[in-house]
C-alpha cells in the first residue's frame, strides 16, 4: 500500500468548514444519515442509548492508552478477540464526562454486568463482544467513509486539495489507522450527542428528531444544488413535504410507538417539528429556534470538520 502525499500544507480545518457553510446542501444529507443511523444502531443493543454511551466510553479508554502511548492498532487487531480489557470502572468520572447521574450510570453498570457484556475476572475487567449486537461497527464505518468521501470530492471541486478520494478508499485509511481515528470519531460523537441533549432531554427524543431532520434534508424536492448553509436553515422547514408517521419512526429506530408518540408531541411544542391534519410528522424551526441553537449548530460544524480533515490527512490508497 503506497500512501499518498500529505494534505496537511494545503488544507487546514477552517477551511474544511467554510467549504461545507459554503456547500451544506451537497453535505447534510450524508451527515445526517450518518448521525441518525448511528443513534439507531445505540438504541438496537440495550433499548437505552445512555447505556450504550457507557460501554463505548469504557471502550475508548483503550482508544486513549493507544494514543498517549504512541501506540497504533489496525481495525483487524483490534476486533481479533471476542473479549476487550478494560481499565478500572470509575462512576464518578463516568458521571461527569457523559453529563449522568452517579446512580444511574451505577444502575446501568450492573445491568452490563448482569447480562454478561461486563464481567470480572479476579483484579482485571473485561468487556465480552459476543454479548451484544454491534460488536463491529459496520454501519458507522459505512456511514462515516461515505461522508468524508463525500467531503473531499466537495473540497476537491473548491480546489481546496489535490485529489478526493472514495468511501473504499477512507474505510482501508480508517482500518489501517483504526485507533487514532475511532478515538477522533468517539470524541465527536459524545461532544455532538450530550450538546443536543442539553435541547432534547433525552438521547431517544433526539433520535427521533434526527431522523426527521434526516428525512427533510434527503428530500427529492430539497435536491438543489450550492446551497450555503444560511440558505438551507430559510429553506429546511418548508423542504418536507412528505412527513413521517409514529408508526414508521417506530419501526426505523425500534422505539416503542407510544414512547414515539410522547417525544413527537414533545418536539412540536418545543417548535422543533410539526404534524399535519394525517397525522404526518415533519420539520419545522422557526427563525427563533434556529438562533437558539446556531451556536450548537456551529460548534458541531466545527467539530465533524476537524474529524475530516483528521481522517483525510491519514488517508491512503492501495
Amino acid at each position: 500500500m503506497s500512501t499518498l502525499p500529505s494534505i496537511s500544507d494545503a488544507l487546514d480545518e477552517k477551511k474544511v468548514t467554510s467549504v461545507i457553510n459554503k456547500k451544506f446542501n451537497n453535505f447534510v444529507p450524508a451527515f445526517y444519515k450518518f448521525v441518525s443511523e448511528w443513534v439507531i444502531s445505540a438504541y438496537s443493543n440495550f433499548k437505552d442509548i445512555d447505556m450504550y454511551m457507557i460501554l463505548i466510553y469504557l471502550v475508548n479508554n483503550n482508544f486513549k492508552f493507544f494514543k498517549k502511548n504512541g501506540i497504533q492498532v489496525d481495525y483487524n487487531t483490534f476486533y481479533k478477540d471476542k473479549t476487550l480489557e478494560i481499565e478500572a470502572i470509575k462512576i464518578i468520572e463516568i458521571s461527569r464526562d457523559l453529563q449522568m447521574p452517579k446512580e444511574s450510570v451505577r444502575r446501568k453498570i450492573i445491568y452490563l454486568e448482569k447480562i454478561g457484556v461486563i464481567r470480572r475476572t479476579r483484579k482485571k475487567i473485561f468487556i465480552d463482544r459476543s454479548a451484544y449486537e454491534t460488536v463491529q461497527p459496520i454501519s458507522a464505518l459505512k456511514n462515516i467513509s461515505y461522508l468524508v468521501s463525500i467531503s473531499s470530492k466537495i473540497l476537491k471541486q473548491e480546489n481546496k486539495i489535490p485529489n478526493s478520494f472514495s468511501s473504499n478508499e477512507i474505510t482501508d485509511t480508517i482500518k489501517n489507522n483504526f485507533s487514532y481515528c475511532w478515538y477522533e470519531f468517539y470524541k465527536f460523537i459524545f461532544s455532538y450527542f450530550f450538546r443536543w441533549r442539553k435541547e432534547t432531554k433525552d438521547l431517544e427524543t433526539l433520535c427521533v428528531a434526527l431522523l426527521i431532520i434526516s428525512n427533510a434534508s434527503s428530500s427529492k424536492n430539497f435536491i438543489i444544488q450550492d446551497i450555503d448553509i444560511e440558505k438551507w436553515r430559510k429553506r429546511i422547514s418548508y423542504a418536507d413535504t412528505v412527513g413521517l408517521n409514529s408508526m414508521s419512526i417506530s419501526e426505523i429506530t425500534g422505539i416503542p410507538r407510544p414512547t414515539v408518540v410522547r417525544k413527537v408531541n414533545f418536539l412540536i411544542k418545543r417548535g422543533f417539528a410539526k404534524m399535519d391534519q394525517k397525522k404526518l410528522i415533519s420539520l419545522k424551526i422557526d427563525e427563533k429556534i434556529f438562533s437558539k441553537t446556531q451556536k450548537i449548530q456551529e460548534q458541531t460544524i466545527k467539530e465533524i470538520s476537524e474529524l475530516i480533515y483528521k481522517i483525510l490527512n491519514k488517508a491512503t490508497i492501495n
